[in-house]
């Protein structure tokens, strides 16, 4: 095993020994980034190390590779602001979020969570109480409207070169089984979720879909989400 491939390992076991009342920052990427808001149609991203796009730049981010996107189709959609850390479940997001003290609201949120929850071992009963609560929020921060938010499910994280020392099988049923919950929850809400799990699991034995961490997503990976969501997005905005 080479060196980053053990320092990815170690970072992985760090995040599993953190209490649930703590969350693992990143201070490279504040997890709040403020735009101006006269630049277009406002997006707020909401997650975890998927989300802030832990050991890819900035442009590969998922949200700000589908901003882009939107923009090319001819949508003023100005960069996301992302609230995202790390090693961050349901609960830690919902902290983050009560922390930013957002003062506004957005045309558009998403919403991607869950990968930390099955990872610490976290019931389901749990997951789905902080994932609805999490839901009501960002209609909220939707000014109200559930037709402006929507939901990736959470990627399979077993399927990169750290999750081959793990059981694959295991973690994919697992992660399934949150993603079910997840679904389940967007279908009573009324709102949209956009599954990808099935392009991330497609990034088993190809290098360039993983981070240099070896544990993460990479850019391209990332792009492949943006693509899924890009005609759905449009619809919820209109067009």
């Amino acid at each position: 095993m080479n060196l980053t491939s053990i320092l990815a390992g170690l970072a992985f076991f760090c995040l599993a020994c953190v209490s649930d009342s703590e969350s693992v920052s990143t201070p490279a990427t504040p997890p709040v980034m403020p735009i101006d808001s006269t630049q277009g149609i406002s997006f707020l991203s909401l997650g975890d190390s998927y989300t802030i796009g832990e050991s890819v730049p900035e442009a590969g981010r998922w949200s700000v590779q589908l901003a882009a996107m939107l923009r090319q189709d001819g949508l003023a959609v100005a960069p996301p602001d992302i609230i995202a850390r790390t090693g961050w479940t349901t609960a830690d997001l919902a902290l983050g979020i009560s922390q930013a003290e957002i003062n506004k609201t957005y045309d558009l949120v998403s919403l991607l969570i869950g990968v930390n929850n099955q990872y610490r071992g976290q019931t389901l009963e749990r997951y789905r109480t902080e994932f609805r609560s999490l839901l009501d929020t960002s209609v909220k921060l939707a000014k109200g409207n559930k037709k402006r938010v929507f939901v990736l499910s959470t990627p399979d994280w077993g399927v990169s070169p750290f999750g081959k020392s793990s059981d694959r099988a295991k973690i994919s049923r697992e992660i399934d089984a949150f993603n079910a919950v997840a679904k389940e929850e967007c279908e009573k809400a009324g709102i949209l979720y956009i599954d990808i799990t099935p392009i991330s699991r497609s990034g088993l034995n190809d290098p360039s879909m993983f981070a240099p961490d070896d544990l993460h997503f990479s850019g391209k990976m990332y792009g492949l989400w943006a693509k899924e969501a890009l005609p759905k997005v449009k619809a919820l905005l209109g067009k």
